[in-house]
């Protein structure tokens, strides 16, 4: 495995000298410094941050802190730019790869979401819509969306946000992950007559005014590459390999892959459900196999497997040369900006979904 950089593996010494440069570097800026790690990151990364977890958990955890000055956070660049927005004004927020995109953030852009808004509210009625976009999505689709008076939400607390969305209008836009949005429209029995999937790249959504003046929730056709990976055939063989393994997926999975799993959550979900599972159990676990193997690594006295093989390939962008560079170059290195009214607007959604209740947001 590359520990590294970009391109080819680092040997064991290269590897051991960063780590110390990386150790040595956050003793010199001490409480000043905090290095945010998503699950989903690389182990010898993850084993150098000061905080692993989801990314609104993360972002927040950053802005509690009163003594952090310096936020680096170690995941896709959709995270570090929600850290921007609810950190305070005298921290800043650095990334260690800033092409570490996410895909399915860029299956819409703000300009796409506000036309499908106009488009629906055309056919029925102004205030008719209530925008609700994923954490996976970046901070000007999250301004779009706290500007139209929507919110923002996690996989944990989607069938809230939903909930929330219905009360105030005819029905909901969510963006940009379609799987979740099954997953959680059959959480609240919406039945599937009552779900279209717009199409940002077709003409009205390539909908008719019909099926949107019917629907009352509309998904974007967009999903994460990792999940989607996952099928029911790969859950019907690990049933035939160990028949009282217990098998847990993400709600951006298939929902016909969510429906055969014994369950089905957000990352801190599945981090729990590993921990929470008796002695000797054998987990299959579909998410990003960065997790799926540390989980393993950590729990010993179980045997955690990965339903499939399936990596994130921009979380694994973030490498030991990419940190260390990224820390010798504080307090002067390129920091995550977001424009102010963009982060206004997108704050205003962040704060409407925090004001939810229900279930806790604990990230993407």
């Amino acid at each position: 495995m590359d520990t590294t950089g970009e391109g080819s593996p680092g040997s064991g010494k290269d590897a051991q000298s960063l780590r110390q440069e990386i150790l040595d570097l956050k003793k010199k800026w001490g409480e000043k410094l905090l290095i945010l790690t998503h699950h989903y990151q690389r182990p010898e990364v993850v084993r150098l941050g000061d905080v692993r977890g989801d990314s609104f958990e993360l972002a927040r955890e950053a802005s509690r802190r009163e003594d952090v000055e310096h936020i680096v956070f170690c995941g896709v660049l959709f995270m570090a730019e929600a850290a921007a927005i609810v950190a305070r004004p005298e921290q800043k927020v650095y990334h260690p790869n800033m092409n570490a995109g996410c895909p399915l953030a860029d299956y819409a852009d703000a300009v796409q979401v506000e036309r499908a808004i106009a488009a629906i509210e055309e056919v029925r009625g102004k205030g008719s819509v209530t925008p609700v976009t994923y954490m996976n999505s970046d901070a000007s689709v999250k301004a779009v969306c706290g500007a139209a008076g929507g919110t923002v939400c996690t996989s944990s607390n989607a069938p809230r946000a939903f909930e929330w969305a219905l009360e105030r209008g005819e029905c909901v836009l969510f963006v940009p992950d379609e799987h979740l949005g099954w997953n959680t429209a059959a959480a609240l029995s919406v039945p599937d007559g009552e779900v279209v999937v717009w199409d940002p790249w077709e003409n009205g959504g390539n909908l008719d005014a019909a099926e949107l003046g019917r629907a009352r929730i509309i998904l974007w056709r967009g999903h994460c590459h990792v999940h989607t990976w996952f099928r029911p055939d790969h859950i019907q063989r690990a049933r035939d390999a160990s028949p009282e393994a217990l098998v847990y997926v993400h709600p951006e999975c298939h929902r016909d892959v969510v429906a055969l799993a014994d369950g089905a959550g957000s990352t801190r979900y599945l981090v729990q459900a590993a921990e929470q599972a008796p002695a000797g159990a054998t987990i299959y676990i579909g998410t990003e196999i960065n997790l799926v193997t540390r989980l393993d690594m950590e729990h010993e006295d179980k045997t955690i497997l990965p339903l499939a093989r399936s990596l994130c390939p921009n979380m694994f962008r973030i490498t030991l040369r990419r940190l260390r560079d990224t820390l010798a170059c504080l307090p002067d290195g390129e920091t995550v900006m977001v424009d102010q009214e963009v982060r206004e607007n997108a704050q205003l959604a962040l704060e409407r979904m925090l004001a939810l209740g229900g279930r806790t947001p604990t990230g993407a």
